[in-house]
């Protein structure tokens, strides 16, 4: 067997010892686990992760998907806590303390200042009679199949389970409030996923940059118009000041001969593709893909036919959708 094969061989035992795993976690869910989502809804305060080493490290992505995801959480750390962030623990807090042996010292303190103070502690470990668990008051345990090194030593198949509950319990948290796109776009207003959860009145063309023109407008005016708003189009409003139509390149060319002497009316396509201004921007871009256009007009649904916006496809591509 050559190197490469040898390293291709261990890494898909790893993994597969890692499904495995999972596979046997998901089995071994029950009513604590329940019992420790009631738990944090029940808390009027945030939810405090601890743990230290690797569970330190889970613990820390624990916290920050909560967090993200509607739960306000944060992260201490066991060895900090000793010496003065105990203080950043209150009464209506929740604290959930990782140990995959349940032993670790450095916990101590925490654990018993949430028995001195009637703090809620939920545990989670693989060793159900350990000190953690003991104290706990709700047990999250994680089924004790080693780790893929197959010397117990290299926190693997453990760490995978406790992050693995971890994100149960704050996908569950989230379903049961109900946590919408649109409140996960307020926790990331940066970088891709920000982008991608963008809406489109965050980045629509409003107010007098919005190209318009009324329906009795000489195609010469429009012209103008299209030419000084810099979008390619105009939309074309009735008398009641509602979207009735758009002007687009194509129109143009298909009505070349004798084009200045139409209105706007004449040459327009009537009933152009609209989106909402709460619409997440990538679906105006699936849209404009999906049709071949460019741009597209944003129209509230509360105010049928209301040309709020405009949203160009340079616009969302600026932000990194498209």
């Amino acid at each position: 067997m050559t190197d490469n094969e040898s390293f291709l061989k261990v890494a898909r035992q790893v993994i597969t010892d890692e499904a495995r795993a999972l596979d046997a976690l998901a089995d071994s869910l029950d009513d604590r686990f329940a019992e420790a989502v009631q738990l944090i809804l029940q808390a009027t305060g945030r939810i405090i992760i601890s743990g230290i080493g690797k569970s330190g490290h889970i613990g820390h992505k624990i916290a920050a998907t909560l967090a993200s995801t509607g739960t306000p959480a944060y992260f201490v750390h066991p060895a900090e806590a000793s010496h003065g962030d105990l203080g950043m623990v209150s009464k209506g807090d929740v604290v959930l303390a990782i140990s995959n042996s349940g032993e670790a010292p450095e916990l101590a303190n925490l654990l018993a200042f949430t028995r001195r103070f009637g703090i809620p502690l939920i545990g989670l470990s693989s060793k159900p009679e350990s000190s953690l668990m003991k104290q706990a008051d709700v047990h999250l345990l994680i089924p004790s199949l080693g780790e893929a090194c197959g010397y117990g030593m290299v926190p693997s198949i453990s760490t995978t389970l406790t992050l693995a509950m971890g994100d149960a319990l704050a996908i569950a948290l989230m379903k049961y409030r109900d946590f919408k796109p649109e409140d996960f776009r307020a926790f990331h207003p940066g970088g891709k996923l920000g982008a991608q959860l963008s809406a489109v009145r965050d980045l629509m063309h409003s107010g007098d940059a919005v190209p318009l023109v009324s329906a009795d407008t000489p195609m010469s005016d429009a012209l103008i118009e299209i030419s000084q708003k810099g979008f390619g189009v105009v939309g074309v409003t009735d008398a009641d000041g509602k979207l009735a139509g758009i002007i687009t390149d194509g129109d143009l060319r298909r009505h070349m001969e004798g084009l200045l002497n139409n209105t706007a009316a004449q040459v327009m396509t009537r009933n152009p593709t609209t989106i909402a201004p709460d619409s997440l921007a990538e679906e105006a871009v699936a849209i404009m893909n999906a049709r071949k256009i460019t741009s597209l007009f944003v129209v509230d649904p509360e105010q049928p036919g209301l040309a709020q916006g405009l949203l160009h496809i340079h616009d969302c591509l600026r932000v990194g959708l498209g």
